[in-house]
């Protein structure tokens, strides 16, 4: 029990950030690169939303940044997301931003500078076919019947051929591509965002995605195999390697949008709500 103890008090800040809404997972800062003329190197997902950080994101990423650039000058892609609570949100932005710093960016640096790249990538498909069932609900619930069909077909073929999701034949193969969807995406189909919440640990998020990102956790198979004992030491220290190895695959992009914008947070929110509600109209 003391070493379980010892254990938690070690990774607790780690493990929370692998959560579905990972504060610095940051698919939402594509159209904020653009903006700013910043070079954009991946794509990764939230609360969500475990899109991929590897280079089968590449793709859409392109896509996603010609959409955001021709909308530029529409009114309708200056909406922004109501901010009721912003002083709590920007103190909860500042105390994540230290965290990646001082915490999160030095231990992903170092695991990168250990591990080569291509077996980082690996990793990150392992762990993005592990949360198939959350696309595959998510599609299915919104009647996208070909949608929910490619992600039990990807998961099938990379669990066996892929060996466990750690190669892609799926795609490579079968030009199956992974479906960026979650539970919050869902549930935007009949409801707005309500209001921002800058999340402690968490990160970037909103009333809906963050209950969509309370769902999205309950419905991961590995939730309920290796949360329970004896397996808590696997999961959590699985959990820690996820966060870990997505955000050394994407050092230099928080930075890049910090040092552009007059002022991250907004950027940060703005960019975050855009990127939510893109992927809800797709």
């Amino acid at each position: 029990m003391k070493r379980f103890i010892i254990l938690m008090a070690c990774f607790f800040p780690i493990i929370i950030l692998a959560n579905n809404s990972a504060a610095f997972d940051k698919p939402y800062l594509t159209s904020y690169h653009e903006k700013f003329k910043l070079i954009d190197i991946s794509s990764l997902s939230s609360p969500g939303n475990y899109a991929a950080a590897d280079s089968e994101d590449l793709e859409g990423v392109t896509s996603e940044v010609e959409k955001n650039s021709k909308s530029e000058d529409d009114p309708e892609a200056m909406k922004t997301i109501s901010d009721p609570l912003e002083p709590f949100n920007r103190f909860n932005h500042e105390f994540n931003d230290k965290l990646y710093f001082h915490v999160l960016k030095p231990v992903a640096k170092k695991y990168s500078a250990i591990i080569p790249e291509r077996v980082r990538i690996s990793t990150q498909k392992f762990f993005l076919n592990i949360h198939a069932p959350v696309r595959f609900i998510s599609c299915g619930l919104q009647g996208n019947i070909k949608g929910a069909f490619t992600e039990f077909s990807r998961f099938a073929v990379n669990t066996t051929i892929g060996i466990a999701g750690f190669f892609d034949p799926a795609k490579a193969y079968l030009n199956l591509k992974s479906q960026d969807e979650d539970f919050g995406q869902y549930m935007g189909c009949f409801s707005g965002p309500g209001f921002y919440l800058d999340w402690p640990f968490l990160g970037p998020s909103s009333l809906r995605d963050s209950i969509g990102s309370i769902v999205d956790l309950f419905i991961v198979p590995s939730y309920y195999v290796l949360s329970h004992t004896p397996y808590y030491y696997i999961y959590l220290g699985a959990k820690a390697l996820e966060q870990i190895n997505r955000t050394s695959l994407s050092i230099g992009e928080y930075e890049e949008l910090k040092q552009s914008a007059l002022d991250p947070y907004i950027a940060v929110r703005d960019a975050y709500f855009q990127h939510r509600e893109d992927l809800i109209k797709k």
